[in-house]
């Protein structure tokens, strides 16, 4: 295999990238866009992303697609940190999104509840101590949910061949917990639909793992670009391909252009949830059975 090595020097001061947390990512920012096979470092060593070109093959991704194309294009969320709201801050839509939306969407487990189903619970008169649920594609569609799971794994596997040392971490601790994805170091997966991320640094992900991103086609477009604004580094992530990517740095998309009207690009995240590792962690034995009993209480209520 050969594997392209760049080591690349901050062309933005942290100062500067820190002003322009929440804007659209310009061409100009980037030097180079990388399609093919790299290994991406900063000049003090630190790997940046690793992008493999192509290492997905046969029916996984298709499946994966097939089973989640409906719900990823029709649920939308407003999602002010994956729009460009103003600096960084949550809230600050554009109209045209506070009107439409965001097609932003979570498969797998979450922590915390939202607003219809804290109305739920007041209803029904219960409560638990924990805040991890099932995703509502994960309640609503679980015969679609079990089809997603062998690309899930893929990405999983390539996850522990890349990056080995940081894989091992995470999957130890998702050994351990109940709410996982079972056979990988996952407990979640983001997708997003057409969506143009400005620049961002990720929270919530286990902060001793590393990023990923896959992408799944359909239809033609130009763009999209995932990018490292303050490195001048993007990467043109097609299906098929793997990024690995250090999410903690400053990253966004370049924009999207769709060639064709019905043109589809569905990003594909997967992560472990920090807020759910600590509740696994934090409640004992007899605490998760009474959560597990106040899930199918909440199921099965509506």
């Amino acid at each position: 295999m050969n594997v392209k090595i760049y080591k690349l020097d901050k062309k933005i001061d942290d100062d500067k990238i820190e002003e322009l947390s929440g804007k659209i990512i310009a061409s100009d920012m980037i030097n180079t866009i990388i399609d093919h096979d790299a290994d991406v470092f900063t000049t003090d060593g630190r790997l940046l992303a690793r992008y493999r070109k192509n290492v997905f093959k046969g029916n996984h991704i298709k499946d994966f697609y097939d089973n989640v194309r409906s719900f990823a294009n029709t649920k939308t969320s407003n999602r002010g940190e994956l729009i460009g709201a103003a600096k960084g801050k949550r809230g600050s839509y554009k109209v045209s999104t506070k009107k439409n939306g965001v097609k932003t969407n979570i498969l797998g487990y979450m922590d915390g509840f939202n607003g219809m189903q804290k109305i739920k619970m007041k209803r029904l008169g219960i409560k638990s101590p924990m805040t991890i649920r099932k995703s509502q594609f994960l309640v609503k569609y679980p015969d679609k949910w079990s089809k997603c799971i062998p690309f899930i794994k893929d990405i999983d596997s390539q996850y522990k061949q890349l990056i080995p040392k940081k894989h091992k971490k995470q999957y130890i601790k998702t050994k351990k917990m109940n709410y996982k994805i079972k056979g990988t170091a996952f407990t979640t997966v983001t997708i997003n639909v057409n969506v143009t991320t400005h620049i961002h640094k990720d929270k919530g992900d286990d902060p001793d793992g590393f990023g990923n991103l896959c992408v799944i086609e359909d239809g033609v477009y130009d763009g999209a670009e995932t990018c490292f604004p303050q490195y001048g580094v993007g990467f043109d992530v097609r299906t098929g391909d793997v990024l690995f990517m250090d999410v903690h740095e400053w990253h966004g998309n370049l924009p999207l252009k769709l060639q064709t009207e019905d043109a589809t690009r569905l990003s594909v995240v997967c992560y472990l949830r920090t807020g759910i590792y600590k509740q696994e962690t934090k409640f004992n034995k007899t605490q998760k059975k009474k959560h597990n009993k106040f899930l199918e209480k909440m199921s099965n209520n509506g």
